[in-house]
C-alpha cells in the first residue's frame, strides 16, 4: 500500500472538533470536524493553529468517527472545516463515511485548490466558500491571504462549485482595514453576476471579545443595496 493510500485510510489528519454549533451549515445543528493545514495566512486568520500541517494532530479520525456514531439522532450534520480540508487526500472517504452514518455532509473551503474542490464536490451536500475580495482583484487577494494566484483559484473553484449543482453559500469576511464599502459591493456585484443566491457577510473581530466595529462599518445603505443582489443574505456579526 502506498503512503497516499495508507493515509487516506486512516483519516483526515484533525486539528480539533466541536461538538455542536447551529451556524456552520444553515438550518441543520452541526458537529464541525477541523482538519489541520493551511497554505494561506490571513491577516485576521483566528485558527491559526490549524495553519502548519505538521502540527500536533487532535484526536485521530477512528475516535472521531466513532463518537460521531453516537450523535444520531442529535445531530443533522457534520461539516469538515480548517484549516483547507481540500488540501487532504482522507476527505472525500471521511464525506462519505458520514453520509453512511445518516449525517448531511458539509464543507467550508477557500477555494484554493480548484481541481480538487472540483473532485470532492460528489462527495458532498453543501459547501460554504470563502470569497476574500473582488474576484478580479488580485492585488487585494495577495494583500489578504499571503500568497500570489489566489482570486484565480478561487475564481476556478467557484465555477465548478456552481456547475456541480451542489447547495452552497459564498462568504466574506469583512474587515474595513482590507474592505471599505466600495470593495464590498464589487464583490457582491461581481458575485451576484456569477449567479450566486446566497451569501453571507462576517464581521471580523475588531478587537478580543469584541462582536462590533465601533465606527458604521459597512453602512447601512451599502448592506441594503448588498442584500439587494441576494435571494438569501445573512449578516454575521462576532
Amino acid at each position: 500500500m502506498n503512503p497516499a493510500t495508507a493515509a487516506a485510510q486512516a483519516g483526515p489528519r484533525i486539528g480539533g472538533l466541536t461538538p455542536f454549533t447551529s451556524i456552520d451549515y444553515p438550518g441543520r445543528l452541526s458537529a464541525v470536524v477541523y482538519v489541520q493545514g493551511c497554505p494561506w495566512r490571513c491577516v485576521y486568520c483566528h485558527n491559526q493553529h490549524l495553519q502548519a500541517r505538521a502540527a500536533p494532530a487532535g484526536p485521530a479520525w477512528p475516535q472521531v468517527r466513532a463518537w460521531l456514531a453516537r450523535r444520531r439522532g442529535l445531530l443533522d450534520a457534520v461539516v469538515f472545516s480548517g484549516g483547507e480540508p481540500t488540501l487532504d487526500a482522507a476527505l472525500p472517504r471521511a464525506l462519505d463515511e458520514v453520509r453512511a452514518v445518516g449525517f448531511a455532509a458539509g464543507l467550508h473551503s477557500a477555494g484554493m485548490y480548484p481541481r480538487r474542490l472540483r473532485a470532492v464536490l460528489p462527495h458532498a451536500d453543501w459547501v460554504g466558500l470563502d470569497v476574500k475580495a473582488p474576484l478580479d482583484d488580485e492585488a487585494l487577494h495577495e494583500r489578504i491571504t499571503g500568497v500570489s494566484g489566489a482570486a484565480s483559484s478561487v475564481r476556478q473553484s467557484l465555477c465548478a462549485l456552481i456547475d456541480s449543482g451542489v447547495s452552497h453559500e459564498l462568504r466574506t469576511t469583512a474587515h474595513p482595514d482590507l474592505l471599505d464599502d466600495a470593495a464590498l459591493l464589487r464583490l457582491a456585484g461581481g458575485l451576484a453576476q456569477q449567479g450566486v443566491r446566497n451569501y453571507a457577510l462576517q464581521l471580523a473581530r475588531p478587537v478580543e471579545g469584541s462582536g462590533r466595529w465601533a465606527h458604521d462599518y459597512p453602512k447601512p445603505a451599502t448592506l441594503a443595496r448588498m442584500q439587494g443582489l441576494f435571494a438569501g443574505f445573512t449578516l454575521r456579526a462576532g
